[in-house]
């Protein structure tokens, strides 16, 4: 009770900054406007049956979280789905879904929010996407009788420590969890050792290795390579963040002395530094065109970075590419890289950064097998790309397709623990 009690205040104190990250207002991004309220439990009531309530933070969780909802909704049409996201982007990537869901905003972790919230939708069970835990939500949940399935559930090591730091707050948490889905046996081992109890850990494997490339989308980076042109060189930076994006130029710069023709598509993590991206390519002087202003038909044959500014076009936009970089992972500890698996999907060497901890290991399997390359600097990444680009790599396609057939099945090891 104690623990709670502090911790209910460090949030009360803390809410304001968080509170002011969500509403600014940041070039690129969407408003939450009037439904702000819904933060607060003031919730639009769900008229249909109890649905099934899934938790996705933001783009990222709502894109890993899209097979799944399917999945659920072919095997059960009549099942309802509210979709809660914490961000704008996250609500944005949602409305994608259409008629499948609805969307509701996550309230804060307020008890009497959760519980404004648990009114309204009145939810027969809690699906969290990842690792999105919230000590007061989760009390909440589990005491009005809800169970609550923790789905591709990851911990790296570095989380584990920094839970374990304040082990009285993650004490509050696990009672309330009703089973977690683990995306591989050290995830599952890393909880235990923070004190979840062996019973509620299962080893699914992760739903990202269900990824379906749609044949819309394959047909959309086909026609987009096309554009930006078939013969030329083409890598992608994807997911980049602030102070990597100078290394991913710098490396084009000497890639493009080596290679003229090449193309950089710039993807950055953000939308609300899309602008920002413009400026510094424009500023460096690289021939710069946008994809929301120029689409993929005005493409000029000079241009040498391609700044993908959209939302929700990862997989379109990695199938228009020969090379990937996955951003996160220049960039020391601070973040810790991104998934691999997307650029793995469409079967194309990647390369990343030294900091990689958020997906150890995966990441590491793909070392093993040599679709994936390590770099440390832009130098490095230069090189990597100029080597990679000049050679056929077939053998690494054939690689990379056998390691996701290989493991895939975790879609509907998820479906049957649901």
């Amino acid at each position: 009770m104690i623990v709670r009690l502090l911790y209910t205040l460090l949030l009360l104190l803390a809410s304001p900054l968080l509170l002011m990250s969500l509403y600014k207002k940041k070039p690129g991004k969407p408003s939450i406007g009037k439904r702000w309220k819904e933060h607060f439990g003031l919730t639009p009531e769900i008229t249909s049956q109890r649905p099934l309530w899934v938790h996705a933070v933001s783009v990222g969780e709502v894109i890993a979280a899209t097979p799944l909802i399917k999945a659920l909704k072919q095997s059960n049409p009549s099942l309802p789905i509210v979709v809660t996201t914490t961000t704008s982007t996250g609500a944005e990537q949602v409305e994608k879904l259409g008629d499948l869901v609805e969307h509701r905003y996550m309230p804060i972790d307020f008890c009497f929010a959760v519980r404004g919230f648990l009114k309204a939708v009145k939810p027969q069970k809690m699906v969290i996407i990842e690792t999105e835990l919230w000590p007061n939500t989760l009390y909440c949940v589990a005491k009005s009788g809800v169970p609550i399935t923790v789905v591709n559930a990851r911990l790296s090591e570095k989380s584990r420590q920094n839970y374990q730091r304040v082990q009285p707050v993650f004490n509050l948490v696990h009672p309330s969890l009703t089973q977690i889905l683990c995306q591989s046996q050290a995830d599952a081992d890393r909880f235990s050792q923070l004190g979840v109890e062996p019973n509620k850990l299962h080893v699914t494997g992760s739903i990202k290795f269900d990824i379906q490339v749609a044949d819309q989308v394959r047909q959309q980076s086909q026609q987009l390579r096309q554009q930006l042109g078939v013969k030329r060189p083409i890598w992608i930076a994807a997911s980049t963040h602030k102070g990597e994006d100078e290394q991913v130029l710098e490396a084009h710069q000497a890639l493009l002395k080596r290679s003229p023709e090449a193309l950089l598509i710039l993807v950055p993590r953000h939308p609300e530094r899309f602008d920002a991206m413009y400026q510094l390519c424009i500023t460096q002087g690289f021939n710069t065109q946008r994809r929301t202003q120029n689409g993929a038909h005005d493409i000029n044959s000079d241009c040498q970075v391609y700044l993908g500014d959209t939302m929700g076009e990862m997989l379109l936009l990695l199938g228009a590419a020969d090379v990937c970089f996955m951003g996160g992972s220049l960039l020391g500890d601070k973040v810790g890289g991104h998934n691999l698996l997307e650029p793995t999907a469409i079967n194309m060497p990647s390369i990343t950064g030294p900091s990689y901890y958020n997906f150890k290991q995966i990441t590491e399997e793909l070392l093993e097998l040599g679709v994936v390359s390590v770099i440390n600097n832009a130098n490095e990444l230069a090189l990597a790309l100029e080597t990679q680009l000049a050679e056929p790599q077939d053998d690494i396609i054939a690689k990379a397709k056998q390691f996701m057939e290989r493991n895939s099945g975790a879609l509907q090891r998820t479906l049957e623990w649901l």
